[in-house]
């Protein structure tokens, strides 16, 4: 087999063209033919046996009489009759009649017939048609045996017989017919595909050596398929000049994408002509249209990197092309040098983790998985991730990765943006808004402090009472019990750990974040919180209840960040509270229920009060900064603005269900942090989709 195709891709292609036509019409014709033949036998045989039938019913009817009247001379007269009748003497090689014990009553044999025929194919009780192949005198026929009817009774049994050997030579004739025509049929398309094969490769040689010259580089000998006075000069097409100009016949790809109307139409195009003609010809223009269309496309293509190079080069972002496979950097533009301090040696050939470990690693683990990214672009947003500068100095980045290809390989361009600057700018306003929260607070934490402060002074008056009033023995030394005195002292040590638990309290409180996020457990801030207001909310009748699940998993989060959070959201649940109270006769007390656990790999915390609620209508005002339902002056509508950047900056999510009158319930998520993986990082709504109904609520504007 190999040796035969080795035979063949050494012929011209003149002569593949003609064996190859030839092969595949003799293929054709032999299957044609062969399925001819079973068609015609079958639907021949059968039809002749449907006229067999035929004449088998038409004795059994015009018989029957007969046997009943027992006259057999005018049974073998219609039987004959009906063997004679027009061309049924070759077909029809016999007919018998048998009564209803199986014995002969006529024949038209014109020799005995044969004992083994009478029983040959018998006619079981309720079969309307029975057909075998049966021998006569060396013969062979087709038996149809049909059952004869007098009412309901059978009385009979008519067997027609039909030549076999006259359905072969019907069959063979329209065999022999049909083969010459498919004979006929072969002779003349072996001239015409002969004449054929050498018309169409007249030309290919020119084409061959016009693909040499192009696989060189030499766009200029497309020239010689022009021909004499063809009148094309490729310099005339305006796409030719202006790269940018979308034409309708060379930007087939734009279409797709761009209207009709944008792409621009020639009256008369001199770029993409075909001269009347056959198909070679039309091959020929093909041909070179697509030479000048590769001329043209080298050329936009070279327009096209150097632009993007230097957009690449001159971008104010650092931008990274990044290996899918190895994780290597491939490429960095000037920006990135600039901003992370490696010089282009170094960064080149560098894994890409090193300069954002946790959160390039999540980035990368995407694509290399082959998921689709979420956004219709098929690109990644990570917000306020961190990245490093050399010498491990971090900053704030947000992070835009997208797959490419880059030199025949997979990879993905990501752009940076720093955003340290916004970071800090952001820390200051929630600073400020800590500030404000220590303000409102301090009423509490001054009665929180008086309380330990009161215990301590009565401690000191009690041992000043004693060693004032108390008799001194010889030396001068005050008698006092031990344990009298032991018991005063350890009541002021009490109290001066409660009092620096207040004051350090208040320090985790206002003092900023610090630059990365650790693991912490939810319930320790919101003791926390709870330990500062508690006592300020029970001179306003408000009592908060605790319901915490203990030994949750830990999240990934800054603990006096989420304390901010956590007190916007006692806050303006006390305020709900009161604005219910103003309209209420009998002042009810207020309550507030925080409740945390764990579920489904997150930690979820609910902050529920009975306070005034919110309509259904302002739920799509939620989290809006600046929005507030309070009285002017009272309030800025940022505090929940801002606890809903920090929570969603942790992967969280914040959602609130109210109703007028009846209280509003605050839920928060938090992702469970991973040890073995990176901590969270926040992603945009291009990746991750919308933030459902993540808003602030009218009642809890701040």
């Amino acid at each position: 087999m190999n040796r035969l195709l080795e035979k063949f891709s050494a012929l011209s292609l003149q002569n593949k063209f003609f064996f190859s036509i030839l092969a595949v019409i003799m293929i054709i014709s032999g299957t044609i033919a062969l399925l001819a033949r079973w068609i015609l036998v079958s639907s021949l045989t059968t039809e002749l046996e449907l006229r067999g039938t035929a004449v088998a019913h038409s004795v059994a009817a015009r018989g029957a009489s007969h046997i009943l009247d027992n006259d057999r001379p005018q049974l073998l007269n219609l039987i004959f009759d009906e063997a004679q009748l027009r061309e049924r003497q070759q077909l029809v090689a016999y007919i018998f009649v048998q009564d209803k014990d199986n014995t002969v009553l006529g024949h038209t044999l014109v020799r005995p017939l044969p004992p083994q025929l009478a029983g040959a194919n018998p006619l079981p009780a309720g079969v309307s048609r029975s057909v075998k192949v049966v021998s006569v005198h060396g013969e062979p026929a087709y038996d149809i045996a049909v059952p004869i009817y007098e009412g309901l009774y059978r009385i009979g049994t008519v067997h027609v017989g039909l030549s076999k050997d006259h359905i072969d030579r019907l069959v063979g004739k329209l065999r022999i017919t049909f083969l010459g025509f498919i004979s006929a049929v072969i002779v003349i398309i072996f001239l015409i595909s002969h004449r054929l094969s050498r018309y169409i490769t007249a030309p290919v040689v020119q084409l061959t050596r016009i693909s040499d010259d192009l696989s060189r580089g030499n766009f200029q000998s497309a020239g010689t398929l022009d021909g004499a006075g063809s009148g094309w000069t490729i310099t005339d097409c305006p796409a030719y000049d202006d790269t940018d100009l979308p034409c309708w016949h060379f930007d087939e790809q734009m279409k797709s994408h761009m209207s009709p109307e944008s792409l621009h139409r020639c009256k008369t195009c001199v770029f993409y002509r075909k001269r009347k003609g056959d198909e070679v010809l039309q091959l020929t223009d093909s041909f070179r249209n697509m030479v000048w269309s590769i001329k043209l496309y080298r050329q936009r293509l070279q327009e096209s990197e150097g632009k993007y190079r230097s957009l690449f080069d001159s971008g104010p972002d650092p931008i990274f092309v990044v290996d899918c496979t190895s994780h290597t950097i491939l490429d960095a533009n000037p920006r990135a040098e600039e901003v992370y301090g490696y010089g282009r040696g170094e960064l080149t050939g560098t894994s890409f983790l090193e300069v954002g470990p946790d959160p390039n690693r999540e980035c990368l683990a995407v694509f290399e998985q082959g998921g689709e990214a979420e956004s219709a672009t098929g690109c990644l947003y990570f917000s306020k991730v961190v990245h490093y500068r050399k010498g491990k100095v971090p900053f704030y980045v947000n992070m835009h990765a997208c797959p490419i290809g880059y030199r025949g390989r997979p990879a993905i361009i990501v752009a940076t943006t720093d955003i340290t600057d916004m970071m800090e700018k952001d820390a200051q306003l929630v600073q400020a808004s800590k500030m404000k929260s220590l303000g409102e607070m301090s009423a509490g934490v001054a009665h929180e402090l008086n309380q330990p402060l009161n215990a301590i002074r009565m401690g000191s008056d009690y041992l000043a009472m004693v060693f004032s009033s108390l008799p001194q023995n010889n030396e001068g030394h005050i008698c006092i019990s031990a344990g009298h005195a032991r018991e005063v002292l350890e009541e002021i040590g009490a109290q001066v750990d409660r009092a620096t638990e207040i004051i350090n309290t208040l320090r985790s409180f206002s003092r900023k974040a610090d630059f990365l996020a650790a693991p912490i457990d939810i319930n320790a801030p919101v003791r926390a919180v709870v330990s500062l207001a508690e006592r300020q909310f029970q001179l306003q009748n408000i009592t908060i209840l605790l319901d915490l699940q203990e030994n949750l998993p830990p999240v990934q989060a800054h603990d006096n960040r989420l304390q901010q959070v956590f007190f916007n959201l006692i806050s303006n649940a006390r305020d709900a509270i009161q604005e219910r109270r103003r309209s209420q006769e009998k002042p009810t007390d207020g309550r507030i229920v925080i409740t945390s656990r764990a579920a489904e790999q997150q930690v979820v915390l609910s902050f529920s009060d009975n306070g005034c609620g919110f309509p259904e209508a302002m739920r799509d005002k939620v989290f809006e900064p600046f929005f507030t339902t309070k009285a002017t002056g009272q309030g800025m509508g940022l505090g929940l603005a801002i606890s809903y950047g920090i929570v969603r900056d942790y992967g969280g999510q914040i959602r609130a269900e109210s109703k007028t009158g009846e209280g509003t319930t605050f839920h928060l998520g938090f992702p469970v942090h991973d040890p073995r993986g990176a901590p969270h990082t926040s992603r945009a709504a291009t990746a991750r989709g919308g933030t459902q109904t993540e808003r602030d609520t009218p009642e809890n504007g701040a």
